[in-house]
């Protein structure tokens, strides 16, 4: 005989004499209610109405509910808040909360056309999906899918807000560039096995200066690591120097960027670059005297010891010209560790040992960067059938890193949380349970009072606040 089970009741492990009882009673509550600081953030930084812009929307403006901007934001705002997958909005298109964020002036959904539909402010999962399936060649023809997205748009839109970000041009930006896997268990369109990551994958291109995101490119996997990556770097430069003629720019990556037409292409722009360079038997021979004295003193101490060789070499066909290179000679206990950087940057910029430990190795922190957008913001969600809507879900991705890496840079600044990433930012300040009232002159959230970080949220809202709001040029 099955259980009888009420769902508007559940029944908990009794508390002494007490009963403990459950009940879906307590109205309109969200579990999102520090989602607010990310609305603060967008209207400082204008992201959603800007991204917004970069679709043209062919539909009857008549006949519509949910504007793009909305659907965009819906989009944006989910993922922010750890809600990956478009069927998640088959539930959130109830939340007032979320309606509230988008920008919503009816957060019940009440007033909403269809009787079916009230009480949903939000849009469902099927109206979203149909900006992931439109085509810029079909949607205005098309009975439905009529929003189509401008690529082109979104990748001047993150260099723009990063430009943005600065008060006045910086003398000085490294620009990281780096590859990573981004393993499929479908059949979707570039969909190939890649040999070192063992598994059939796409192969996005990311470039970050900093923790900001300037480009995040999808490419199927059966190629260099590097392809796209001069086509990228003159688009993003190019429109770089149009606000910032005189800021230099270095860019940096490991061996698998270690290439001629990248180098050449630097060389010719006025570039820098410093690029990991793959060792072999001649590199190796050419830092046989700064190896063995690494040996010895490692032998002698017992501890890691480094020793470094600044030299030119040229490759016997690949490379067009000789180019300064640095070897680190390392020993490691019962290890050799000879590694090997490429740059056009001179000795007077940097000696060897600084041009090695400080410059080149900084770019590790791009991939903490890579695995917070592809872990805690979900680029890696590329599951439908199409590299075009794949490389949309990956735009929408980089646009909710980009706000929360505003929401960092903007409001955490000076607070415990500075450093903090995604994934802790979402948990600790946005994942806040709050009750919403609504009333014709006012949206009320009442907040725990056992909330741990109520301070934090304050210093964090004043901090934004501090920040003018965006305007629209002209």
């Amino acid at each position: 005989m099955s259980t009888e089970c009420n769902p508007e009741q559940l029944e908990f492990h009794v508390l002494g004499r007490r009963e403990v009882i459950g009940r879906f009673d307590g109205g309109r509550i969200t579990s999102d209610g520090g989602g607010l600081l990310l609305r603060e953030v967008d209207k400082r930084l204008g992201l959603l109405d800007r991204l917004a812009a970069c679709f043209s929307d062919y539909r009857n403006p008549q006949a519509i509910e949910h504007s793009v901007q909305s659907l965009v934001s819906q989009r944006v705002y989910g993922l922010a808040l750890g809600y990956e997958d478009l069927n998640d909005h088959d539930v959130l298109r109830k939340d007032s909360a979320l309606a509230l964020l988008v920008g919503k002036s009816d957060l019940t959904g009440d007033e909403r056309v269809r009787e079916q539909d009230r009480g949903n402010p939000l849009a469902a999962s099927s109206t979203l999906n149909r900006l992931e399936l439109s085509t810029p060649e079909c949607a205005p023809a098309d009975r439905y899918k009529k929003i189509a997205a401008d690529p082109d748009a979104f990748d001047r839109l993150l260099v723009d807000l990063f430009i943005e970000s600065h008060p006045k041009p910086p003398r000085e930006i490294w620009l990281d560039l780096d590859a990573t896997d981004d393993p499929l268990h479908g059949r979707q369109e570039g969909r190939f096995f890649h040999g070192y990551y063992r598994c059939y994958c796409y192969l996005p291109l990311y470039i970050f200066c900093g923790e900001q995101l300037l480009c995040a490119r999808l490419r199927p996997s059966n190629q260099d690591a590097a392809t796209g990556s001069v086509e990228e770097l003159e688009r993003i430069v190019t429109q770089i120097r149009a606000h910032w003629p005189k800021t230099r720019i270095v860019i940096r990556g490991d061996a698998g960027f270690c290439r001629e037409a990248i180098m050449r292409w630097c060389e010719d722009n006025r570039v820098r670059y410093v690029l990991g360079l793959a060792r072999n038997k001649r590199l190796q021979r050419a830092l046989g005297k700064e190896m063995a004295a690494a040996k010895a003193a490692h032998e002698r101490t017992g501890n890691p010891a480094r020793r470094f060789r600044d030299f030119r070499y040229r490759t016997r066909k690949s490379w067009s010209c000789e180019r300064r290179v640095i070897g680190k000679a390392e020993y490691l206990p019962n290890k050799a560790n000879p590694r090997f950087v490429v740059t056009n940057l001179t000795a007077r910029d940097a000696s060897a040992k600084r041009l090695y430990e400080r410059l080149y190795c900084a770019r590790g922190d791009m991939e903490n960067r890579i695995k917070e957008q592809q872990l805690g913001l979900f680029a890696d969600r590329t599951s439908t059938a199409t590299m075009r809507a794949n490389q949309l879900r990956l735009y929408f991705s980089s646009f909710a890193y980009v706000l929360m890496q505003g929401l960092r840079r903007l409001g955490l600044a000076g607070t415990a949380h500075a450093k903090a990433q995604s994934t802790t930012i979402r948990l600790k300040l946005l994942k806040i349970g709050a009750r919403i009232r609504i009333t014709v002159r006012k949206v009320w959230l009442s907040f725990s009072e056992a909330y741990p970080y109520a301070d934090d949220i304050a210093v964090i809202l004043a901090n934004i606040r501090r920040h003018p709001a965006w305007a629209p040029p002209g």
